[in-house]
């Protein structure tokens, strides 16, 4: 017969021990090394706008409140009292080489004075050099597809509540919201822009671009196009980017594209239903979004938008439902000169959904959905801050992370990588750490910081687990 489990009471006994003896946060030795080979340290330290203190002598470096709510962010915190709660843990401090943390109070503060002095853009320019050090170092299967570096812009809308949030105002959904504007590379989060809502969704007609949720990507494009080679990118976008303006701007940074074509379709619908039968494929059954059994076809033809100085390609998918629908329905994508099929290009359009859950589960790992300072240039810092920690845990996936830990999300990360248990042993005037580990990780764990803490000495062969 199989052998029988159950669930008994364990009798233990109990002991209470200062945290300056051990930790959860193990895990951070990885981070911390990590960032020291990058430089990271150095760089925020030589950046005079994240340091707004008259006398250099006193309080705390920039470099503490980085550490900080960097420390905090990847161990599971979301607010700055999380972040505060970090000077309680003495272990943590000692292996990560602080002191002393400032209280809630004192980073608020910080991230009002930095982010009145323009130290968001610095922080952006350090999580871009950062990007690029990453896929530098990582290899290019990890973030390629079909050879190219696939890109990706959204904006999403910050709700919140109350009158006090600087620069919230009512979006296009009828609620006080600020807008977060990112372009991501690969996996990684390389830019982003938070700033106040608008309450069109999109330009108002196809040949301007100016205040909507799209309003910052043209100049997204220009700070970072050095991160990607144009004939091997590609960008994925949605309607509210589908503006004229926009599209030469992806034409010029990128050498394939696709953008959803929803908002401006008076034109295109006419043109598309004048098209010949042979221009059109056979028809297929295909299952729609709504869940309903349509019947479809694709075909391809040019039209030039307001605002485009030449016609753009664009793949029409003409469907109807198998019962009870007799007219035709129409659905549009533009994109780059290209040979394939038209159906293809719609295949690859809803590529475009990995990247969304991408930046959705961003938002609800790190908890971002809510932004911790009422003033607009304060919760700046934070949200670049909170781009550099997300990235942190992409490179450590990209470079390190075998390959079968590509597809783990950051909440999985955190708890099952980042969350080692430490011991801390002092000796004379020697600092000894106790990982933890699952057996299975040691090997990992040790090669890792052989690498990346050679002036950490590893002991002696692995302790017998009895």
């Amino acid at each position: 017969m199989a052998a029988h489990y159950t669930k008994k009471d364990a009798r233990f006994q109990v002991e209470f021990r200062s945290s300056d003896r051990a930790t959860a946060h193990g895990g951070q030795l990885a981070l911390n090394a990590l960032w020291k080979h990058f430089g990271l340290w150095e760089r925020v330290k030589r950046a005079r706008a994240l340091d707004p203190r008259i006398h250099k002598g006193k309080g705390y470096d920039p470099v503490v409140y980085v550490a900080q709510v960097l420390f905090c962010l990847t161990s599971g915190g979301v607010s700055l009292a999380d972040a505060e709660r970090l000077d309680e843990d003495g272990s943590v401090k000692a292996l990560l080489g602080l002191e002393k943390c400032p209280d809630q109070t004192a980073l608020g503060q910080w991230l009002r004075q930095v982010g009145a002095a323009g130290g968001w853009e610095a922080l952006r320019q350090i999580n871009r050099d950062f990007v690029q050090w990453t896929l530098s170092q990582a290899g290019p299967g990890r973030y390629r597809h079909n050879g190219r570096v696939e890109c990706f812009f959204d904006d999403t809308q910050l709700e919140v509540n109350g009158p006090s949030f600087e620069g919230a105002k009512m979006n296009y959904e009828g609620n006080l919201a600020l807008s977060w504007q990112t372009l991501w590379v690969g996996p990684m989060l390389a830019d982003s822009v938070l700033g106040s809502s608008t309450e069109s969704k999109e330009s108002k007609s196809s040949d301007q671009a100016g205040n909507d949720v799209s309003g910052c990507l043209l100049a997204l494009l220009e700070q970072n196009h050095r991160l990607w080679d144009k004939a091997q990118s590609y960008l994925y976008a949605d309607s509210a980017s589908s503006a004229g303006k926009y599209l030469e701007g992806i034409a010029e940074y990128f050498g394939a594209w696709s953008v959803s074509y929803n908002k401006w379709t008076e034109p295109l619908e006419p043109k598309a239903a004048e098209l010949p039968e042979m221009a059109w494929s056979g028809v297929e059954k295909t299952r729609w979004r709504d869940g309903t059994e349509h019947q479809a076809q694709y075909a391809w033809f040019r039209h030039q938008p307001g605002g485009c100085q030449t016609p753009k390609l664009f793949a029409v998918v003409r469907h109807k439902a198998m019962e009870g629908e007799l007219f035709w329905r129409y659905a549009f994508v533009t994109c780059q000169e290209q040979t394939g099929s038209p159906q293809q290009a719609f295949e690859h359009h809803r590529l475009k959904g990995d990247k969304e859950r991408a930046f959705s589960e961003l938002l609800s790992d790190l908890d971002l959905h809510h932004p911790p300072c009422q003033d607009l240039k304060a919760n700046r810092v934070f949200y670049a801050l909170a781009t550099l920690a997300y990235n942190a845990l992409m490179a450590l996936k990209l470079i390190h992370l075998p390959e079968g830990e590509q597809a783990k999300r950051v909440r999985t990360l955190i708890r099952h990588w980042l969350l080692v248990p430490v011991e801390l042993k002092r000796h004379a005037r020697q600092l000894k750490a106790c990982l933890y580990l699952p057996a299975g990780w040691i090997a990992w764990w040790r090669g890792f910081l052989a690498q990346w803490l050679p002036q950490c000495r590893q002991l002696g062969r692995i302790a017998d687990s009895s």
